[in-house]
């Protein structure tokens, strides 16, 4: 047992067991400490061990913080002060709490550690990828003593570097994505060859359908090509959630989807990049992998989500990862203290990111093409944002350049009212700009508008008309594509609303639609 006097000197003792590679298996915290309050602390320590049972001390006067908390940091109890006799009102919940605890031990001390340079677009992806897969690691420099002498010890230098050290004393040497996956315990070989429904793509309408569908007794599988939660799965907080009163992180959000769609029996295969869609018969319709193989189901759910466009500006591409980054990139925040970056973007994904650095960077600039942040961002979040002192908004300003030798050193920006350019000193830049569909795989096999989104319902519907080469005697079910048993939820659907409450409504929709597909047939 290891006490604290306070929030700050308990998460110092939190780390130090963190890197002793030692477990917690119960946290407990009062909600009134000094410089900070009980749920803070919790909030963070979770991060170091997410699997530890958290106990909040309140008062009577306290009973809404510890409803809070459940929201906020998966509260497992809260315990009302004093707790006299302890034998009866302490004594046993902690018991339980271990019990719990053992079911589930946290299996993190087995520390993974990546060794790499700096500004390495290369060890940066390596670092991304396990981050957004909730994969904890420990990341180590190259002129760290430790670094060289893990690389010592594997007989590698410098040179091969980015490097992954698994838990199992492994070195994996500049590892591709799948390599990561096989190595740290993520699923990458389907269990079977068919399935009642397969879900492409693990963003939240993707998850949402692998949780209804797993749920309801359908043999499912998510297919996802780089980590679950998509673009809200890097959102730093996400706030305007039903059930969540003071936000919930996308990586707290995601993690909580995929073990609820885990313990209803779902599949989830991460790294596997299905590169065609085909109807295979009446009932079944097949997925092709890159590496050749395929999985076939009765239905297909496609929650591919979209990808951020590009930065068309002279100098960016080459700096992808060394100092220009597409998305929130949360690993990179820490190195931020104190320095100046640059947003560019003006809907919410930058708004939270924006609010997000702030707490690192000496100040942040918020790059858009309007003459405000109304046009795409939500109120609540413009009203944070103008009383960050340390975030500042630039309407009507692009970026048209970047320099740098081995990372970003400076932008060019374009004032859209005078056309005029200034050059600005920085090594960081954020783009949160459009929405590309991830739809080119499909080809020709599914209908899609003009900008890639995948037709569905209704807007198949041509003068009354139904999709060439559609056989049933029905119209398509709302969110049902131009092939029978194919739906589509979330982003890539053409007019869909962009937000996470209805991705994930959406793909429980999808499922109920499954069904009584099913039943026709």
């Amino acid at each position: 047992m290891v006490r604290a006097e306070s929030g700050d000197s308990a998460l110092e003792a939190i780390r130090e067991i963190k890197l002793r590679g030692e477990q917690v298996a119960v946290m407990l915290a009062d909600y009134r400490m000094p410089h900070m309050n009980g749920i803070q602390f919790l909030e963070q320590a979770m991060e170091f061990f997410p699997l530890a049972r958290r106990v909040l001390l309140t008062a009577y006067a306290d009973t809404d913080a510890a409803i809070d908390a459940i929201n906020l940091v998966d509260l497992d109890h809260y315990l009302l002060k004093p707790w006299n006799p302890p034998e009866e009102k302490l004594y046993p919940v902690v018991d339980a709490l271990l019990d719990a605890w053992l079911a589930t031990p946290d299996t993190s001390i087995q520390e993974t550690r990546v060794i790499g340079h700096r500004w390495s677009a290369p060890s940066f992806a390596v670092r991304d990828f396990l981050a957004r897969n909730l994969v904890p690691y420990r990341w180590l420099l190259t002129d760290d003593p430790e670094a060289a002498r893990l690389l010592a010890a594997a007989g590698l230098t410098e040179a091969d570097v980015p490097v992954v050290v698994t838990p199992d004393g492994k070195s994996l040497v500049k590892p591709t994505e799948a390599d990561l996956a096989a190595h740290v315990g993520l699923s990458t070989t389907p269990a079977s060859e068919f399935y009642d429904v397969a879900v492409v793509g693990a963003g939240p309408a993707g998850l949402g359908a692998a949780v209804y569908g797993a749920s309801e007794g359908l043999r499912t599988v998510l297919v996802e090509q780089r980590a679950t939660g998509g673009q809200a799965g890097q959102s730093s907080r996400i706030e305007n959630y039903l059930g969540f009163p003071n936000g919930v992180s996308g990586a707290q959000l995601t993690d909580r989807a995929r073990r609820q769609a885990l313990r209803f029996g779902a599949e989830l295969l991460t790294t596997r990049e299905v590169v065609g869609l085909e109807g295979g018969g009446t009932t079944t319709r097949l997925l092709r992998f890159g590496d050749g193989t395929a999985i076939a189901a009765h239905t297909v759910v496609l929650a591919t989500g979209v990808s951020y466009r590009r930065l068309d500006a002279p100098g960016l591409d080459e700096l992808t990862g060394r100092g220009v980054f597409y998305g929130s990139a949360s690993t990179e925040a820490p190195s931020c203290a104190d320095q100046e970056i640059y947003i560019v973007g003006g809907a919410n994904s930058a708004g939270q990111a924006a609010v997000y650095f702030s707490h690192y960077a000496r100040r942040v600039h918020i790059l858009v093409r309007g003459d405000d942040l109304s046009r795409s961002m939500s109120h609540y979040l413009i009203d944070q944002i103008k009383d960050v002192p340390n975030i500042e908004v630039h309407p009507r300003t692009t970026v048209v350049g970047g320099e740098g030798s081995d990372h970003l050193e400076r932008l060019t920006l374009c004032d859209g009212r005078t056309g005029t350019t200034r050059t600005v000193d920085t090594s960081w830049l954020f783009v949160f700009i459009g929405a590309e569909p991830r739809t080119d795989w499909l080809g020709d096999a599914i209908a899609r508008d003009r900008h890639g989104f995948v037709l569905t319902g209704p807007d198949l519907l041509a003068e009354g008309r139904r999709p060439a080469g559609w056989a049933l005697p029905r119209d398509p079910y709302h969110l049902e594509s131009s092939m029978p048993g194919v739906f589509a939820a979330g982003d890539v659907r053409s007019d869909s609303v962009k937000r996470v409450a209805s991705a994930v409504g959406e793909g429980a929709m999808a499922v109920s639609l499954i069904h009584r597909y099913l039943e026709a047939q």
